[in-house]
C-alpha cells in the first residue's frame, strides 16, 4: 500500500478513536434496532461492518458485571460542602430539632410553631456549612507569615454573613448536635472555636482523608471549647531546637555526601519535633535495679 493509500484509509477511519467508542456503540445499537434512525452515511458504514446484531446490542449495553446503581453517590461531609446539596443534612437536623422542641414544650408548657422549628433548622444547617467551610478552607487563612509579607486573603468564604447570618444572630443559641463538641452554641462561640482551631499559627488540613474513623479521630482532638493548642516558652524553644537540628543535619549530609542519592527532610522537618514529643509522651521510665549484695557496682539511674 502506498503512502497515499494509507493516508486515504486513515482519513476514512480517523473518527474511530477510543474517546468516541461509547458514542459509536450507541449509534450502532440504534442502527440495529432501526436503520432509518441514523444518517445515510452511518447506514453505509455500519452495513459494511457486517457484525452480528446480538454482539452489537451486547456491546452497547456495557459489561455483564456492570451495575445500574454504580458509582454510588457520595454522601460525606466533603461532598456536601462542595456540591451544596444539604437536603439530607437539613432533613436529619430538622427531625432532631422537632423532637427536642416537642420535649421542651411538654416540659415548659409552651408550644413552638412550625415556623420556629424551621428557622432553627435553617440556622443549624447554615452553622454546619460555616463549620465545614472552616474545615476545608481555614488552613488557607492560617497565620503562617510572621513577617506580614503576603497580602491578606479575602475571608468572604469564612464570613457568617455569607451564610445568611446578621449581627443580631451572633448571640443566639444554635443547635449543633455535638458538632465541635457542643449540643448548642452561639454563632460567636462557633467562630471563636473555628478561628482558634484552623486560622491561628497552626494550620490543620484533614478533609481530604477518606477514612471516616481517621477523620473523626482528628476532629475529636482539635475541635471543641477545651481543645486549644498552647505551648510554654520552654516548649517552643524545644520545638525550635529540633527544627534547627533537623535542618543542620540535612545541610551536613548535603556537604558530606555531595551527589549521593539519599532521602531528604524537605517539607517534613516539623515531624522531627513531633516524633520527639511522641517518644517523650509514650516512653515509660525504667525502674532502677538494686545491685546484688557485695556487687560493689552502683545502681543505674532511672532514664527519664
Amino acid at each position: 500500500m502506498s503512502r497515499q493509500d494509507a493516508n486515504a484509509a486513515f482519513a476514512l477511519s480517523s473518527f474511530l478513536q477510543g474517546t468516541n467508542a461509547p458514542y459509536i456503540d450507541d449509534i450502532y445499537a440504534r442502527y440495529e434496532k432501526d436503520p432509518s434512525s441514523v444518517d445515510a452515511e452511518w447506514q453505509d458504514f455500519f452495513k459494511s461492518l457486517k457484525d452480528p446484531p446480538a454482539d452489537v446490542r451486547k456491546n452497547a449495553e456495557g459489561p455483564s458485571w456492570g451495575r445500574d446503581n454504580w458509582p454510588l453517590t457520595p454522601r460525606d461531609d466533603l461532598t456536601s460542602a462542595l456540591d451544596g446539596n444539604w437536603a439530607e443534612v437539613e432533613k436529619v437536623v430538622g427531625t432532631k430539632l422537632a423532637a427536642r422542641a416537642e420535649a421542651q414544650a411538654k416540659a415548659k408548657g409552651t408550644e413552638l410553631t412550625p415556623a420556629d422549628v424551621h428557622q432553627a433548622t435553617r440556622d443549624s444547617v447554615r452553622a454546619l456549612m460555616l463549620i465545614r467551610a472552616y474545615r476545608m478552607r481555614g488552613h488557607f487563612h492560617a497565620k503562617l507569615d510572621p513577617l506580614g509579607i503576603e497580602a491578606p486573603r479575602d475571608r468572604e468564604e469564612l464570613d457568617p454573613r455569607s451564610y445568611g447570618f446578621t449581627e443580631g444572630d451572633f448571640d443566639r443559641k444554635i443547635f449543633l448536635d455535638h458538632v465541635l463538641g457542643m449540643e448548642y452554641a452561639s454563632l460567636r462561640e462557633i467562630v471563636a472555636i473555628c478561628e482558634r482551631t484552623y486560622c491561628q499559627t497552626l494550620g490543620v488540613e484533614f478533609m481530604h482523608i477518606t477514612n471516616a474513623a481517621h477523620k473523626s479521630w482528628i476532629q475529636e482532638r482539635i475541635e471543641g471549647p477545651d481543645k486549644e493548642i498552647s505551648f510554654t516558652r520552654e516548649g517552643r524553644r524545644a520545638i525550635l531546637m529540633k527544627l534547627v537540628e533537623a535542618e543542620g543535619f540535612e545541610k551536613f549530609c548535603d556537604i558530606k555526601f555531595t551527589g549521593t542519592k539519599r532521602f531528604g527532610l524537605d517539607g517534613a522537618e516539623s515531624r522531627q519535633s513531633g516524633r520527639q514529643g511522641n517518644r517523650g509522651r509514650h516512653a515509660a521510665p525504667r525502674t532502677p535495679q538494686r545491685p546484688d549484695a557485695g556487687d560493689g557496682q552502683a545502681a543505674p539511674r532511672a532514664v527519664p
